[in-house]
């Protein structure tokens, strides 16, 4: 066996396995989760030198995620919009790979428009129109598991791709900068949900977990959910049944979403950003695939949604004509 880069989060790795069966012989490779190209911090993943047979996700086997600068431009519109009025942009992400791609991502918006003014109309203790500034916008982490993964990432800066050791070099720094507050105990998170529930303080907090089926994120989403002047940016993949995927549903109708066994209404707006997946998207894993310089006997598609299976599926066997590509019952 051996272990390559995977690129999904830091230490992810696929899987190479050279089998011996009396005299015959081959190399299977299990895919495992395969991260996106250009995703800050890490590397993208290399295709296998060989492959007799390949088994490979598809969790985004159906679509491609937007580009890295059309979401990072994305990203910072939404958060200009959701700040003007002096609310809390609320984003719910996973303690490890996505939380660390988003400080990264805001940390560099932070450098490029530091002094850019983020308009905020003037109302009561509201800051007045155009003092908030991108300097001192101020982001909070509220989940010690995803506090403790960033200071993973940050004490393991040889395996990050070229981009973020340049930065470092440069002097930034992209997980650890003055605007970030990060939140641990559990009574200062319920004094900052209460404190950011009733101030008009503009903030952006990113709290666990990813599709808000518990963790903190939670509590902050019932205590914001009913107030118009707060935001709820979503930033991955929201599974069927899961309340991330019901506020992402119902949110934009006015609708209401269930958090524990309490029924909450969303006045708050509702956003998604895609391409902050740490998942490769489909010409991602099309790429993968054609990468091995000879095409597999046989490739499995497992570990996404039937239509994305379908999907990839289709689009390799338009390409690879001589391959087997099967989907495990």
């Amino acid at each position: 066996m051996r272990l390559q880069k995977a690129g999904h989060i830091l230490g992810s790795a696929y899987v190479e396995c050279d089998v011996v069966s009396g005299i015959a012989a081959e190399r299977i490779v299990f895919s495992g989760d395969l991260g996106a190209p250009h995703s800050p911090l890490l590397p993208e993943p290399s295709p296998p030198e060989r492959a007799d047979r390949l088994v490979i996700e598809s969790t985004y086997g159906d679509k491609n995620h937007e580009d890295r600068e059309k979401r990072r431009y994305r990203l910072k519109a939404v958060l200009e919009h959701a700040l003007e009025d002096g609310g809390t942009v609320l984003i719910p992400a996973f303690s490890i790979g996505r939380t660390q791609e988003l400080l990264y991502e805001i940390e560099g918006l932070i450098a490029e428009f530091g002094d850019g003014a983020i308009g905020v109309s003037p109302q009561g203790d509201r800051p007045r129109s155009g003092s908030l500034t991108w300097s001192n916008l101020e982001i909070v982490v509220d989940s010690p598991l995803a506090a403790e993964f960033t200071k993973i990432y940050r004490n393991l800066k040889p395996f990050w791709d070229e981009e973020a050791h340049a930065l470092v070099a440069a002097g930034r720094h992209p997980l650890s900068f003055e605007q970030l507050t990060v939140i641990n105990s559990h009574e200062d998170h319920l004094n900052a949900v209460e404190y950011l529930a009733k101030s008009h303080r503009p903030c952006v907090v990113i709290a666990g977990s990813g599709m808000c089926a518990g963790g903190r994120v939670v509590n902050y989403l019932k205590a914001m959910l009913g107030d118009a002047r707060n935001d709820v940016l979503f930033v991955g993949y929201q599974a069927a049944g899961t309340p991330g995927r019901n506020i992402l549903t119902y949110g934009p109708r006015g609708g209401w979403v269930e958090l524990d066994g309490g029924r909450y209404d969303i006045r708050a707006q509702v956003h998604t950003v895609g391409g902050y997946s740490a998942h490769a998207g489909q010409e991602d894993l099309l790429r993968f695939v054609e990468g091995i310089p000879q095409p597999p006997s046989e490739i499995r598609i497992v570990h996404g949604d039937d239509g994305a299976k379908r999907a990839l599926q289709g689009k390799l066997r338009e390409r690879l004509h001589e391959v087997a590509v099967v989907i495990p019952g």
